[in-house]
């Protein structure tokens, strides 16, 4: 648990990431949300309640490509590919799981706010864009911070510029092939995980190049395929000088909660809460369970003197 922000209140409304939605592995690869925790609308226990601190290892399906850092770039000075396999390879991997040592959920505790954290994923069925979504967030003038994956920004790269443009969203890295960030291939709900502590290094530093240098982004947070890592993992983020962040507040489970269920997710929304959401699903009731939560949440916070805020806002 992250210890700069316990909220037992909101803890109980975190639903868990996976793939007792009953969808096929293409939908959950394309970035599912497991709705099935004690305090989900099924009410069924989330099967990743209780994380293994010794998962079996397994191989990645989806190998990602060497990592050559770029001159010029912010990123090339950060640990090398091979500075990072010589101090974390044959380390323990720890735990595995969405709250592991290492990952942030919420804000920090002085923050004055809440936060919205949106993904889009890509993949087979995550290349489209809720375009509801983002059009109520500016009608609002609500900031949110955006994790975008590399498949998804190669296909909609003028929305990349034009959101990266947008000084109410920054753009966090989710990673280069949307996989489980591990240490030894552990899987999340059968999603194979990166394989070695070098094809981690790559997930993570692939699109962190590659944001640099087509886009000119420098993220500061990190979020793997699923919001799955092991401790191991997660201490390498921290040392490549990104925030592995996942959240406190599931607001549409991987974009199939409908769109009361949105609402009253966002709604319900506090100080030093993380949301997450996706805005890669145009046909989910994401934007209009948000667009509709927003007026009674922005009021909501405005009588406690706080307010939606980026990440970058509260770190």
């Amino acid at each position: 648990m992250h210890a700069s922000h316990t909220a037992p209140a909101t803890m109980g409304r975190r639903l868990f990431v996976g793939a007792a939605l009953g969808l096929g592995t293409a939908i959950l690869a394309s970035c599912a949300v497991d709705p099935n925790s004690p305090s989900s609308p099924t009410g069924a226990p989330s099967p990743s309640a209780t994380p293994s601190a010794t998962p079996a290892a397994a191989t990645s399906s989806t190998p990602t490509p060497t990592v050559t850092p770029a001159s010029g770039s912010t990123a090339a000075a950060v640990m090398s590919r091979q500075e990072a396999v010589a101090t974390f390879a044959g380390r323990p991997a720890g735990a595995f799981g969405l709250e592991v040592k290492g990952i942030a959920l919420g804000l920090p505790e002085q923050a004055k706010g809440a936060a919205l954290t949106l993904d889009a994923c890509g993949g087979p069925h995550g290349e489209g864009f809720d375009a509801v979504l983002i059009k109520a967030l500016r009608k609002h003038q609500v900031p949110a911070t955006l994790f975008i994956n590399q498949r998804w920004a190669k296909v909609n790269t003028a929305l990349v510029e034009d959101l990266a443009a947008d000084p109410l969203f920054e753009i966090a890295n989710h990673g280069t092939s949307h996989a489980p960030l591990a240490s030894r291939g552990q899987a999340a709900y059968k999603i194979p995980g990166t394989a070695s502590i070098a094809a981690a290094y790559d997930e993570v530093m692939g699109n962190q190049h590659y944001l640099a240098e087509r886009f000119g982004i420098e993220a500061r947070f990190f979020r793997s395929g699923t919001a799955h890592m092991d401790e191991l993992s997660a201490k390498m983020v921290r040392e490549l000088g990104l925030i592995p962040m996942n959240f406190t507040v599931n607001l549409d489970a991987g974009a199939t909660f409908p769109a009361a269920t949105v609402t009253a997710q966002a709604a319900g929304m506090g100080r030093g809460d993380v949301g997450i959401g996706h805005f890669n699903r145009p046909n989910s009731g994401t934007g209009k369970g948000v667009a509709a939560a927003l007026p009674r949440l922005l009021e909501a916070l405005d009588s406690k003197g706080l307010a939606l805020i980026k990440l970058s806002d509260a770190f």
